[in-house]
């Protein structure tokens, strides 16, 4: 037999293009077609619905970028379609047919629409795979149907990562986008539609099987069959023909050793990305009503939803479709996953802010919904910190689905579904879907994928495959459903079957008991430069948790000693602004301008209500008087004051100095000397306690050093290794001078490097261990890397750096590629280098990116070099990320150990605040041992006015301590997970007369909820 095989595939190729699709609607009749256009922002769709509309012709060019137009199309039902007995055709049925001038195929990064009966009610979306509208009617019906078209503009385009206008409606282009060519009522032909969708499945199957197997010449022949039956001039009069010669094939069942895929509709909403967040509450709007849709029709169809702060955008801006959701959501179709506020970045929020994303999310599904989520749901952050396996664990959940971790450039994770054991040793049953995408639509590539690539095979017979489109959002569609059910048993191809995330994890926990063991970190070795870009957004961050944390603390002190009103609602209006903008396109700094403009209003807001909070409480707290009190929210005694106290100072024994020495400066205060020569780098730093010099021989610290960096692609993503291999000392500085003022002695360095202008401000406190480095940055320096180095005389095989709830270590030197990719890492406020009896410590408050690495010196010593990611300056998504002015805070401390390290992170991000007064404030909670941590103090969710404490192991060793809840009528204590239910205590606990003695393992994360008495009436 001769070898036609491609003759045969591109012969189908073409009956697919210029035959089947065209067919799938037998008739098409325009409708009456009028506009109305939004001035501003979108409005709600009663209002729009009344307006005053214009008839237009189509094609019909609309739409500047962002904006919103209605269209509304009127007719009736073509009589002519339909019988004398008033019946369709067998096999057909009508619905509207929308194309607002579609580009391609991908939903969510261009035009969309959301279609409106006239009384308001949401039929469904409509996309490039979704283009129709559901509608029945009787012969002569008449149609009156509302589209709200958003002008959507391509931000991302070809991703060649150049400047773009689109970014922000200040500078976007005005011009129209779109192009209305289609507002219609269609007679769909169902049976050639199940035929394009016999025929998709099987060509896809096909072209994944080896040429040497005898089942893709099978299906090939069987194709071509097909395609002789099916008429090009009458594919409706033949297509059920047509479909009888690919039944066999079709039917023909999985081998019994196939792979199994567990398949979950899904819709990757990015909460803001490359549109607004403005922009995203449709976005969900149209996805949900799609899917809400679907299960109407589709009764086997599951959809998992991860996201809290999407639904409630739904509970507040489209209620209705809120309540069909929880209406999906009583028969187990639409499932709830996730259980955080929204799909955070991992590695860049506080301890505290994580666990607040779990107590939102959770409380919203549980109160909403009476659902409490078992699976964490993350598919597309960048990279997950070793401390989040205990956070899961603490909030009641069990299972973790990621799927980023593909994307790694160098290694490939040897697992796909594992225990994912983090700092504390809490073990987490993970799973990565081995599909590599989290926007499958079951297509025959994929499948074969999922089952070639898994790497549990011989273990585990099952993966997840989330199907549906995402991002710019769209979810499944009909035709996935459909695909669903072609594969869910067919020869060549792996079983699927569509169920829910918790079926699949209580499947693998049956067939898999033993997996094995990933211990640490989820490093993604991609997307490094996110720890950097658009500092504003990371510097609010920081600044947030840390207000809410003081907002928290003092508010709940004034409730329980003074009485005061505890201020629920502002506080979680606060943390659900802090929670939604820790989304993991926009904290790492990768959305477009419009994004950042807004969240730069919510952080502000923040802090307004915040400080309001804070000052409130603080006067309830020390009354009216003059006496000059500091405020320590610190969980570490500070100038005097207790941890968590307020008192007046106690004066600092040594009074810093500057000196001239030659052409250096000298700052000294008895406990630091530093040397600052007359580059402004510091030449040398000896702390008293030891007398060691932390500066390398030869070298200087404080250097700051610019790179070019223009990564491959990803722009505000992605440092790329090469960077290093370009970049400048800026060691010219145009003045060094000295400076004492009421701050302390100081050296003020000014440099001009390209077009931007630095001030530095290099300070030594009274009674302070650590040289302060204050920066202020004109920074207009585009597609460059500001770093600043510390090459230290320490010999260091590894470095510690802050993560939630406590540190995790990573080499310093590249033994493995696996340690030569992690060339960039995060670190919260603080990071560590050390050999045994001598160490160094850096913190911040307001970087994450960090590199560390070694070198020998000519002498035989070792060079420990840290440096931290102080500025970048992509052009892409936002061609102004970072321009402007910067403020930037760093110390380092010398002789320092890890306890050194912690009290210098919560120095950085929780300055001392001083207020006048009557009294001092006795701490509301003591805690005995120096490494037991309070991270968090508040009032309990359900406002029952218990007291809520958390605190954490911070020095990765076991530690017993004593936790003393200073307050009059405590009625008990009990040990809480994070939603504040009663779990076991630890091992050891006992009670004590005022609180209970605890020991904890090393980072270990306990909550702790006090009660007090009941008053009783007399």
């Amino acid at each position: 037999m001769h070898d036609n095989r491609l003759i045969t595939e591109a012969r189908l190729e073409r009956f697919i293009a210029e035959f089947l699709t065209p067919a799938l609607y037998r008739e098409v009749s325009p409708l009456e077609v009028s506009t109305w256009e939004v001035e501003g922002e979108p409005i709600p769709a009663a209002d729009a619905i009344a307006a005053d509309y214009r008839p237009i012709g189509v094609p019909h060019r609309w739409g500047t970028p962002w904006s919103t137009v209605w269209f509304r199309g009127t007719g009736v039902v073509p009589a002519a379609w339909f019988d004398e007995s008033g019946r369709l055709p067998q096999g057909t049925r009508t619905e509207l047919v929308v194309d607002l001038g579609f580009f391609g195929d991908r939903p969510g990064f261009q035009a969309e629409g959301l279609g409106y009966l006239p009384d308001g009610t949401i039929l469904k979306a409509v996309s490039p795979r979704a283009a129709y509208l559901p509608w029945k009617g009787d012969a002569g019906s008449p149609i009156d149907v509302y589209v709200e078209a958003a002008a959507n503009p391509d931000v991302a385009g070809d991703y060649d990562f150049l400047p773009t206008p689109f970014g922000s409606k200040q500078t976007a282009p005005s011009d129209l986008l779109y192009t209305l060519r289609t507002f219609a009522v269609g007679l769909l032909d169902e049976t050639v539609w199940a035929l394009a969708r016999d025929v998709w499945t099987l060509d896809g199957l096909m072209r994944e099987l080896s040429p040497e197997n005898p089942r893709r010449h099978h299906i090939l022949r069987a194709l071509e069959r097909m395609m002789d039956v099916a008429d090009p001039r009458d594919v409706s009069g033949t297509a059920a023909a047509a479909r009888a010669e690919i039944t066999d094939v079709l039917a023909s069942p999985a081998h019994a050793s196939s792979h199994e895929v567990i398949a979950i509709g899904h819709a990757h909403i990015d909460s803001a990305w490359l549109w607004p967040f403005r922009e995203t509450i449709r976005k969900c709007a149209r996805t949900f009503s799609n899917v809400v849709s679907l299960m109407d029709e589709h009764p086997e169809f599951r959809f998992a939803c991860s996201s809290a702060q999407q639904l409630k955008w739904m509970k507040d801006f489209y209620p209705a479709l809120f309540t069909r959701i929880k209406e999906k959501v009583a028969t187990g179709q639409f499932i709830p996953v996730g259980g955080m506020w929204v799909e955070p970045d991992i590695n860049m929020p506080g301890g505290e802010a994580m666990a607040r994303q779990f107590v939102a999310g959770k409380r919203f599904f549980l109160e909403e919904f009476g659902v409490d989520t078992l699976e964490v749901w993350v598919p597309d952050t960048f990279g997950y910190s070793a401390a989040l396996p205990q956070i899961i664990a603490a909030s009641g959940s069990k299972w973790f689905v990621t799927q980023k971790i593909s994307w790694n450039q160098t290694n490939q994770m040897p697992h796909h579904t594992f225990l994912w054991e983090g700092i504390d040793g809490t073990r987490v049953l993970t799973h990565f879907p081995s599909a590599d995408t989290y926007i499958s639509e079951l297509s025959g590539a994929e499948l074969a994928h999922a089952e070639r690539s898994f790497r549990e095979a011989g273990q585990s017979t099952v993966s997840l495959i989330p199907f549906g489109w995402g991002d710019g959002g769209g979810g499944p569609t009909r035709e996935m459903i459909a695909a669903a059910a072609r594969v869910r048993s067919l020869e060549g191809s792996p079983k699927v079957e569509i169920d829910s995330p918790q079926a699949f994890f209580e499947r693998v926990e049956q067939e898999y008991p033993d997996p094995p063991v990933w211990s640490g970190e989820l490093y993604l070795e991609l997307h490094r430069g996110s720890l950097t870009s658009q500092h504003h957004t990371k510097q609010g961050n920081r600044r947030s948790e840390h207000l809410m944390r003081e907002a928290e603390l003092w508010a709940a002190t004034a409730a329980w000693r003074e009485g005061a009103e505890y201020p629920y609602d502002a506080l979680e209006r606060s943390w659900h602004d802090v929670l939604l903008n820790q989304f993991h396109d926009v904290l790492p700094g990768c959305s477009i301008a419009w994004v950042y403009e807004d969240v730069e209003r919510m952080y502000a807001e923040v802090e307004e209500t915040a400080e309001g909070i804070i000052a409130g409480a603080l006067t309830a707290l020390v009354g009216e008087g003059d006496r000059t009190l500091l405020v320590n929210a610190r969980p570490q005694a500070a100038d005097g004051v207790p941890a968590l106290g307020v008192s007046p100072s106690a004066d600092a024994d040594t009074v810093p100095t500057v000196t001239a020495s030659g052409a250096d400066l000298v700052l000294d205060n008895g406990l630091v000397r530093a040397v600052v020569d007359a580059r402004g780098l510091v030449t040398s730093l000896i702390d008293s306690a030891s007398g060691r010099e932390a500066i390398a021989p030869g070298q200087a610290g404080n250097l700051l050093q610019l790179f070019r960096d223009i990564p491959n692609k990803w722009d505000a993503w992605d440092v790329d290794e090469h960077y290093r291999r370009v970049g400048d000392d800026l060691v010219d500085a145009l003045s060094v001078r000295p400076l004492v003022d009421g701050d302390g002695a100081a050296v003020v360095v000014e440099r001009v490097f390209g077009a931007s202008r630095l001030v530095e401000t290099i300070r030594l406190r009274a009674g302070s261990a650590s040289l302060d480095l204050d920066f202020d940055v004109d920074w207009h320096e585009t597609r460059h890397l500001l770093k600043l180095a510390f090459p230290l005389d320490v010999h260091a095989d590894r470095s510690a750096a802050e993560t939630q709830f406590g540190h995790v270590f990573r080499p310093t030197h590249v033994n493995t590629s696996w340690d030569a990719a992690r060339f960039e890492i995060s670190a919260h406020r603080w990071i560590h280098v050390a050999e045994p009896g001598y160490g160094v410590a850096i913190a911040n408050e307001s970087t994450y990116g960090h590199d560390v690495g070694r070198t020998t010196r000519e002498d035989g010593g070792t060079t420990t070099t840290v440096r931290l990611s102080l500025l970048r300056a992509p052009v892409f998504p936002d061609p102004a990320a970072d321009l402007g002015r910067q403020h930037l805070q760093v110390s380092i401390r010398p002789g320092a150990g890890i306890r050194d390290a912690v009290d210098e992170g919560y120095r950085m991000n929780l300055p001392i605040r001083a207020v006048a007064g009557a009294r001092d404030v006795a701490p509301l909670v003591r805690v005995s041992h120096p490494a037991v941590r309070v991270e968090s103090v508040k009032l309990a969710e359900d406002r029952s006015g218990d007291l809520i404490v958390r605190l954490y192991e911070s020095e990765g060793a076991r530690a017993t301590a004593d936790v003393e809840i200073d307050a009059d009528g405590i009625a008990g204590i009990r040990f809480v997970d994070l939603l504040e239910r009663e779990i076991d205590p630890p091992a050891g606990t006992a009670t004590t007369t005022s609180g209970t003695r605890i020991t904890l393992r090393p980072f270990q994360l306990l909550t702790l909820r006090v009660s007090k008495e009941v008053p009783q009436d007399k």
